[in-house]
């Protein structure tokens, strides 16, 4: 048994009790007992059947406490951020973790990284060259990669084992994304294309089908795409795979769109050939998402979506729920400010938050949803915030 590297953590769940305990909450608590409702005089709180932090993010974050209690003598260094929300990482930070950043070359700095210490991997995973670098070091890895994310890895290195291109629908900055897509590389000829959403998609299913438009998949592609990539040869046989935690949605429509593509132009007969698709959404994506559509056919005035701006599940969640109702995505329960009752927040498709006033004025039905990367806490610390802004209080 390798002594260097862990997956299944250290059996230490309930020496570690106290430090989970501060991601839970009384109110959420007391949400769920009544039926995900919570009632306060005139005001009304629906909370989505699934909501916040999914299984995966559960264990990296109980595998971060775990390593710090079996290694109270050794640095610990996580590789960027365990999960996309703020809070949770800063609190990680607090016990001793130690977060690495980037050097000029825009990859990880592992420079300083000795055999004595232990580096912990994040939810999202590492790429293949990164893990080769960890594991030439000879520190200990903990490793908290998704397993929804493995699913992923396992079905485009199947892709390029065979001769497939991965075309992966995701967003090509992302951490999950480019672990994602060095698997393929690892593979001699391994080829892969990102894109990020439907309208990318009818560009490429433009050239697969009449192959007119090179210039603009040069300029939209280009440095989306694994290196030597040929659009006239690498185009012909692709695997259709997408990051755990896009919209599920849209990625099942991407993928029926490739497959009618390279059937109008290799012919249905021979489509097996030249077409292989899975879905990989995660399945805690695809509850939440199946939640919030739910609870927004509801008579709501308001939904509120909690989690961290650069989270993509979030950041899909309050897409899903601003196209029906008045959303506000925040990042944590102090962008609402009951002193001045005003709430700070990320619309859709924003860069940086804006601020809105009087946002309560007429509201009596708030729904609320969070990413996965959301502890419960944070939702707590939201519903006690915008009580006070209301003059009100929980009993009891």
């Amino acid at each position: 048994m390798d002594s260097t590297y862990v997956r299944k953590g250290f059996g230490l769940k309930r020496e570690i009790e106290t430090e989970l305990a501060a991601y839970h909450s009384q109110v959420v608590d007391r949400l769920k007992a009544g039926g995900n409702t919570l009632v306060v005089a005139d005001l009304t709180f629906r909370l989505a059947r699934e909501f916040g932090f999914c299984y995966g993010v559960d264990r990296a974050v109980e595998y971060a406490y775990e390593s710090r209690r079996k290694f109270p003598d050794r640095r610990i260094l996580l590789v960027g951020e365990i999960i996309h929300n703020p809070h949770v990482n800063a609190r990680l930070e607090e016990v001793g973790v130690a977060i690495l950043g980037y050097d000029p070359n825009g990859t990880f700095d592992f420079s300083g990284i000795g055999p004595e210490d232990v580096v912990l991997m994040p939810a999202f995973g590492v790429t293949a060259k990164d893990f080769e670098r960890l594991r030439a070091i000879g520190c200990v890895l903990v490793d908290t990669t998704c397993g929804s994310v493995l699913n992923v890895w396992k079905r485009v290195e199947r892709y390029a084992k065979d001769g497939f291109t991965a075309l992966v629908h995701g967003k090509h900055y992302h951490e999950e994304t480019k672990a994602t897509v060095s698997q393929v590389t690892k593979y001699a000829g391994g080829r892969y294309l990102i894109l990020f959403d439907m309208s990318e998609a009818e560009v490429v299913c433009r050239f697969i089908e009449a192959g007119d438009n090179l210039e603009e998949m040069e300029r939209l592609f280009r440095h989306r795409v694994s290196d030597g990539f040929d659009f006239s040869r690498d185009l012909v046989r692709v695997g259709v795979a997408n990051q755990t935690t896009m919209l599920a949605k849209e990625s099942l429509a991407i993928a029926a769109r490739i497959g009618e593509s390279l059937a109008r132009r290799y012919g249905h007969d021979v489509l097996g050939e030249h077409f292989r698709s899975f879905d990989t959404i995660c399945s805690a994506t695809q509850d939440r998402q199946d939640a919030v559509l739910e609870l927004i056919d509801e008579q709501l005035d308001v939904m509120l979506v909690i989690g961290g701006y650069n989270s993509s599940n979030t950041n899909n969640l309050a897409k899903i729920c601003a196209a029906n109702v008045r959303t506000f995505h925040i990042s944590d329960a102090t962008c609402v400010d009951p002193a001045t009752g005003t709430i700070r927040h990320k619309p859709v498709d924003a860069t940086e938050e804006r601020e809105g006033r009087a946002w309560l004025d007429g509201v009596r039905r708030i729904g609320l949803t969070a990413g996965a990367s959301t502890p419960n806490n944070k939702i707590g610390e939201a519903v006690e915030r915008i009580l006070e802004t209301k003059g009100l209080r929980l009993d009891g």
